[in-house]
């Protein structure tokens, strides 16, 4: 059953956030408000010491939530009473590296422990997650969230399909994290490509949407867009809470 439904006319927003920035124990706080907001789905990020595929602003804020002490032992301890305070779906993001010392199975467990619907880990192989970890997640009803680019083929896309629970994230080009999005002609014909595959799972847009316009040029063909960069930009400044609330309405007024 997919944790996120299409609405008709109406685009999903997730955000996108670091858990431990700006401060270590912020993490509910800034659920709730976006939340409160009208943010349709999370993604919570895990921090790495090594987050490759990651623009400067989250590298940054990675870097801050390491110092901070956030660790996955102590995000699972945050997320502990999340379902008191969240109603929407949550995921966690980040890379494979920092599951794997915790432990696949102890991972895909404290996610269901706490109610966090998915995980997505970009470097995780999908032929990897097929052979050794599908039945571990699946056990625990948390789903893997797999990354289409420009680049996959058809036969790999219906094959993530098939696999998926959720939805799929839709990488808009292979840059790393912060880049505007140019909705030119080839990025709308991939965008279309995929939509008319008619694939079970919602596509879900992420890479270089920042605001309004940004965001319904990437919803055209897709059941939603993913805010990452734009918003942690937004924690920086100290009242950074009170302006959850306006900093949403400006992309789904």
């Amino acid at each position: 059953m997919n944790t996120i439904e299409k609405k008709e006319g109406t685009p999903l927003l997730s955000i996108y956030f670091t858990a431990g920035y700006p401060t270590l124990d912020s993490t509910i706080s800034i659920a709730k408000k976006l939340e409160e907001a009208g943010a349709d789905f999370l993604e919570i990020g895990f921090p790495y010491s090594d987050p490759v595929a990651d623009g400067p602003v989250i590298q940054h804020s990675s870097e801050i939530a390491l110092e901070n002490g956030m660790t996955l032992e102590k995000l699972f301890d945050q997320l502990n009473d999340l379902r008191e305070h969240i109603s929407i779906p949550v995921f966690l993001m980040g890379y494979f590296n920092p599951v794997l010392q915790f432990g696949v199975e102890k991972f895909c467990e404290a996610c269901k422990n706490v109610g966090v619907a998915g995980a997505i880990i970009p470097d995780l192989p999908m032929d990897e997650y097929e052979d050794f970890y599908k039945g571990t997640f699946e056990k625990n009803g948390v789903a893997n969230v797999f990354i289409v680019t420009p680049q996959t083929s058809t036969e790999r896309i219906r094959k993530i399909d098939s696999l998926s629970r959720s939805f799929i994230y839709l990488l808009s080009s292979n840059a790393t994290t912060g880049k505007t999005l140019d909705v030119g002609d080839n990025t709308a014909a991939y965008f279309k490509r995929v939509n008319d595959l008619h694939l079970k799972n919602p596509l879900i847009v992420g890479f270089g949407i920042s605001d309004k316009t940004t965001f319904q040029k990437a919803t055209r063909d897709t059941a939603g867009a993913i805010i990452g960069t734009a918003f942690v930009k937004r924690l920086k400044d100290q009242d950074y809470l009170n302006q959850i609330p306006a900093f949403i309405s400006s992309i789904k007024a």
